[in-house]
């Protein structure tokens, strides 16, 4: 296991892309954080403590957005420290046609798992 927090980000496990996607499982995963928990701080990069538990920007304005009231007023914030996942998604593969030839794209669609009782 890598030496780094997960991502505190409150959607990051929500975001459906490739590299977040366990396709044994069929889950979307939270990312690590961008980077290792013993980095030195070094003036020369160009990335600052608050990068340690938030793997983007993106993902650390958002949480920034959410948290600032309780920021604010001196409330405790809870720490994640366990992976988040979303659950209900697959890989589809579809293959095209085009002037070039043929090619195959892949998306992560969410899978409806429900049964409607009537």
């Amino acid at each position: 296991m890598p030496n780094k927090h997960f991502c505190q980000g409150p959607t990051c496990h929500e975001q459906t892309t490739t590299d977040r996607f366990l396709k044994s499982r069929g889950v979307i995963r939270g990312r690590y954080a961008y980077i290792d928990m013993d980095k030195e701080d070094n003036h020369y990069y160009y990335f600052n403590n608050s990068d340690k538990y938030f793997c983007s920007q993106r993902c650390k304005m958002h949480w920034l957005s959410v948290h600032m009231e309780n920021i604010e007023q001196g409330r405790p914030i809870e720490f994640i420290r366990h992976r988040r996942e979303s659950g209900g998604y697959e890989k589809i593969t579809t293959e095209h046609e085009s002037w070039r030839g043929a090619y195959k794209s892949n998306e992560i669609k969410r899978v409806d798992n429900r049964t409607e009782i009537e």
